[in-house]
């Protein structure tokens, strides 16, 4: 048996454990041709070509929907069973997906993973911040997202006359003109112009470190602690 050097979990062949190392290293030796995204696994580069050549290889034999991966026909077929291979060990009950059962797990957990970033509040479902982003740009979801396809931007800063496709993309930039700091710590009422260098901030007193390197799994309180410390695995210079 090959093992692990990270984390010793073994393998039985030196191809499959060279293949699991690149979870930890991140190496992606697997270049797409078209539009050069990489990957860790040959696999998953020859499913990512489908998306190119539209090609949907995996068939339902009871309705013939075709799917471009053999996952996404795998939980198609749920549809058709009715399996549910989801339980919340909570409360037993159960889902056909995993992404489900993890939205469910939230009213347990009281877990709120969406945050508005004009004004902090939080939601457990990305519909419902969605719906509350309304309050802020009194706009329909739709008009929003067809800016996404047009490049329109239609709201301009009357200082530099930058242009912004939200209107709450457009009161933070005012910020900058400003120097108004609306977001303020609770904690020792220290105020930031940006909610994400509130965020920031409060993992000074809350002690969260959420990002992890994946070779050693020592973590750190900001991306930018994180990318110097990587630099000891690679031996790259600042």
């Amino acid at each position: 048996m090959k093992v692990c050097s990270v984390c010793h979990r073994q393998f039985a062949s030196a191809r499959a454990l060279a293949r699991h190392r690149r979870t930890h290293s991140g190496e992606k030796p697997y270049e797409c041709v078209v539009c050069l995204k990489k990957f860790s696994q040959a696999g998953n580069l020859r499913a990512h070509l489908h998306t190119h050549t539209g090609e949907k290889p995996y068939e339902c034999t009871e309705c013939q929907s075709k799917f471009t991966h053999a996952g996404d026909l795998r939980k198609h077929l749920r549809t058709h069973t009715g399996e549910k291979p989801y339980e919340c060990t909570e409360c037993q009950s159960k889902f056909s997906y995993a992404g489900d059962l993890r939205k469910h797990l939230r009213t347990h957990t009281g877990e709120k993973p969406y945050e508005c970033a004009a004004c902090l509040i939080k939601f457990s479902r990305a519909h419902d911040l969605r719906t509350h982003i309304r309050v802020h740009t009194g706009e329909t979801p739709l008009r929003v997202h067809l800016r996404t396809h047009t490049g329109e931007r239609p709201f301009e800063c009357t200082k530099c006359h930058k242009k912004f496709s939200r209107t709450w993309h457009l009161r933070r930039h005012l910020g900058t003109h400003t120097g108004e700091k609306s977001f303020e710590c609770t904690a020792c009422h220290k105020k930031f112009s940006r909610a994400g260098h509130l965020r920031r901030h409060l993992r000074t007193h809350t002690g969260e470190k959420p990002y992890e390197c994946t070779e050693c799994h020592q973590k750190y309180t900001t991306s930018h602690d994180l990318r110097k410390h990587l630099r000891t695995h690679t031996g790259e210079k600042a």
